[in-house]
């Protein structure tokens, strides 16, 4: 990410709704601050600055420092209670290249702390997966109980064997998209067994004789299965984010994944990266969060769109028009 060497500098800042039945988000707003700082011209870092706190008593000038629950710089490290009360950690005992966030654990810690961390794990991030003919996920797999797909999206067949045979509605809803991008010529989803305690994936077709196993589906349709399971499922996490969830999909699909993902932003926070016109224009019954991706001084620089400004321009243009005529980069 540092690739001109002009800055040693990376920094991260994540503010959070409250945790748990907290109903003040201003006042009980988590924030927390990562900078990692490059180790010569290596590709190695170390954790030159780390902080959670809240910060409405800084933001309406009541005090000059947030309320403090972790705090982490060189040589120093202190995790804070509700009575401000701090525990210092011995130096040597944090590595350099770990966050103080990432090695909390046990009963003996702020609760807090621990919920906050385990809000960051839950999100997941889908950014390479992988469907070609070496793919694991065209392969029969062990079947147990998984209800997410992993950031890789190899364990697809758990996944689907799971809620497929065992939740109604996720069942309903995969056939229903699996019929909207295929028609009546689709029936279902199959899992015989296979050897050691496994399960194989195949597709029913009316037109068939016999069921299409996953090792000979298209790469478009795995894929297409994939972000059904990815955004239908019961347990979505914190945030679900995935790059380019239009690749290798047919246009005529792209609205039924549009559609999906609309549905999984009422149970979770989805966000999404495309350069593909055709997939804005699948969203023209929503009205999603836009941020423009520019390049600027040798900075990537990602600006989020005035809502009403963008709302005035989608009276007369579509979203992928917009970007396509290169609009969408001037309203930033």
């Amino acid at each position: 990410m540092l690739w001109d060497q002009q800055t040693q500098d990376l920094l991260f800042a994540v503010k959070t709704d409250p945790l748990g039945e907290r109903r003040d988000p201003e006042r009980q707003a988590l924030t927390y601050e990562l900078r990692l700082r490059q180790l010569g011209r290596t590709s190695a870092y170390r954790v030159e600055f780390e902080q959670l706190g809240n910060r409405y008593r800084v933001e309406t000038g009541q005090m000059p420092e947030p309320k403090k629950f972790l705090e982490r710089r060189p040589g120093r490290a202190v995790i804070w209670d509700f009575d401000d009360h701090g525990i210092n950690a011995h130096p040597d005992s944090i590595p350099d290249d770990q966050t103080l966030l990432s090695l909390l654990a046990g009963p003996f810690s702020n609760q807090l702390v621990v919920a906050f961390r385990d809000s960051l794990v839950d999100w997941t991030i889908y950014h390479d997966l992988r469907v070609d003919q070496d793919a694991l996920l065209r392969q029969a797999a062990v079947a147990r109980v998984e209800q997410r797909v992993a950031p890789d999206g190899q364990n697809l067949i758990p996944v689907l064997h799971t809620l497929y045979t065992g939740d109604r509605e996720f069942k309903h809803t995969v056939d229903a998209a699996m019929r909207a991008a295929f028609g009546v010529d689709f029936e279902e989803l199959v899992f015989p067994p296979a050897a050691d305690q496994r399960v194989q994936l195949r597709v029913r077709w009316r037109s068939l004789k016999t069921e299409q196993s996953a090792a000979n589906l298209s790469d478009g349709t795995l894929r297409f299965l994939m972000l059904i399971a990815i955004f239908a499922s019961p347990d979505p996490g914190g945030l679900i984010a995935l790059d380019e969830p239009e690749t290798g999909l047919h246009p005529g699909t792209m609205a039924i994944v549009a559609e999906l993902a609309a549905a999984a932003a009422e149970r979770t926070q989805v966000l999404l990266t495309t350069h593909s016109p055709q997939f804005l224009d699948a969203f023209h019954d929503v009205k999603p969060t836009v941020a423009v991706v520019g390049w600027e001084d040798g900075e990537t620089r990602l600006t989020l769109l005035d809502q009403q400004e963008l709302d005035r321009w989608l009276e007369h243009y579509s979203l992928g028009s917009l970007q396509l005529s290169g609009e969408l980069e001037g309203l930033a």
